[in-house]
């Protein structure tokens, strides 16, 4: 006889998603404090000039690679919340896929501590991955921005805006002269944590909702 399909509650568990959206806001907030946290610490680094690649390096590397670290597993929270609440049609699948591939790229660059600077043990990938991060960080928030428009407008239109930002604001920086590149590079990793931020907070006001409704439609406006 053949096994009867499983039957699932098509109703999104909030718990759940109240747990997803929470840790990606707390580990976008630890990169952000461990990036703080090592610019007072690292000797002789000026933030203005260096690159957070620089303070992932040395003595200290640790201090920022926690940061690095708790960002990845932010992307992957979000992509599970986002997996896990589907809001409909292929740029929601599309993006949900390039945030989980996202966390990966970013664990990849803390853990390989290969920053791009002369390093000769094997190949240097560093380059290759700042290009892959660019690219999602510019598609991404455009692919989610209709879907997330369903919980609320608003969202959509913050999406849409910080994927024209991104666009605007990327491809200078490696123009930019190395005396302010640093700050520049903080600014970037600005924009790309409030994307995460934003599907964040969809995810835990959804979350908040169903608790009081009861229901699992998508959020209501």
């Amino acid at each position: 006889m053949p096994d009867e399909p499983v039957s699932a509650s098509p109703k999104p568990r909030p718990g759940l998603l109240l747990a997803l959206g929470c840790y990606a806001i707390f580990g976008c907030a630890l990169f952000a404090l461990s990036i703080l946290i090592a610019d007072f610490v690292v000797p002789d680094h000026d933030w203005i000039a260096d690159t957070i690649s620089d303070l992932g390096a040395g003595r200290y590397e640790f201090i920022v690679d926690i940061g690095i670290y708790a960002f990845s597993a932010s992307l992957i929270a979000i992509a599970l919340a986002a997996a896990h609440l589907h809001l409909g049609g292929w740029r929601w699948s599309a993006g949900l896929l390039g945030l989980a591939i996202m966390g990966l790229i970013v664990f990849l660059v803390g853990a390989r501590n290969e920053y791009g600077d002369a390093d000769q043990d094997g190949t240097v990938i560093h380059i290759y991955l700042v290009y892959a991060i660019g690219a999602l960080t510019l598609l991404v928030p455009w692919s989610m921005a209709k879907g997330a428009a369903r919980a609320h407008p608003l969202y959509g239109r913050i999406l849409v805006g910080l994927s024209l930002l991104w666009l605007v604001s990327a491809p200078p920086f490696f123009f930019l002269p190395t005396g302010i590149d640093g700050i520049y590079e903080r600014y970037l990793g600005l924009i790309a944590m409030a994307a995460v931020v934003t599907l964040g907070h969809l995810f835990i006001r959804h979350a908040k909702h169903i608790r009081t409704t009861h229901e699992g439609a998508p959020h209501v406006r």
